[in-house]
């Protein structure tokens, strides 16, 4: 009995799971997310924010990634113009809802890194589940997300453990997700005039900086 009870002990003070927490903090200024919308016969417009937030569980013994980010759409400036980012609020949410209360988001699971080496990028493809303003894409698609991943150890960027995420989801077709001003009430007479002047696809580039979070202290140990 009491080898048992030792053992019970022991167990309990193991890590319930192998996964670590890390962090990409919207106030950071590091973080970006960039959306190029590229008109063969009309204009070339971004949509760009720093304000990338995301919440992740790396697991480095299986080498895989599940978690959630998330981009406000508020914090979003399109071609840094009020007027053009005031359109594309108005097309995100199809003028049903508070832009306040809109978000990009992307769910994650068991997204496969791989081994990661120190300071070194690491390739890696993904297809991540998106939605925009809690609406997914009318024929269920997942977006194709590649690029590379780079472990940075304590000290060699700051002072916490950091992944470096580049990556980039190619021919990202807003209409899929109902963005656009035939979506729009009050943009029906302008539908066609803005047809070849804004670009159905656009690419969406991340660059991204997630920082191992400090392991909670337990009882026992917050007690010494």
């Amino acid at each position: 009995m009491r080898l048992a009870s030792i053992l019970a002990v022991a167990l309990a003070a193991l890590p319930a799971t192998a996964t670590e927490k890390l962090r990409v903090d919207p106030d950071a200024g590091n973080n970006t997310f960039s959306a190029v919308f590229d008109a063969a016969l009309g204009e070339r417009i971004t949509a760009q924010t720093s304000s990338v937030a995301c919440e992740v569980s790396w697991d480095e013994k299986t080498g895989t990634a599940r978690g959630a980010c998330t981009v406000a759409l508020t914090a979003i400036m399109v071609d840094n113009e009020p007027t053009k980012t005031d359109h594309f609020r108005q097309w995100a949410t199809n003028k049903k809802s508070d832009p306040a209360a809109c978000k990009l988001e992307a769910r994650f699971q068991d997204v496969k890194l791989g081994a990661l080496v120190a300071e070194k990028p690491v390739a890696f493809t993904a297809e991540v589940p998106f939605t925009v303003c809690g609406r997914g894409p009318g024929d269920g698609r997942r977006e194709k997300l590649s690029g590379t991943a780079i472990l940075l150890p304590a000290g060699s960027y700051g002072e916490l453990k950091t992944i470096r995420i580049r990556a980039a989801i190619e021919k990202f077709d807003r209409e899929a997700y109902r963005i656009g001003p035939a979506f729009t009430d009050g943009w029906l007479a302008r539908v066609q005039s803005l047809a070849k002047v804004v670009a159905k696809e656009g690419r969406v580039d991340l660059n991204l900086f997630a920082v191992a979070q400090p392991a909670a202290a337990t009882p026992a140990s917050a007690g010494r």
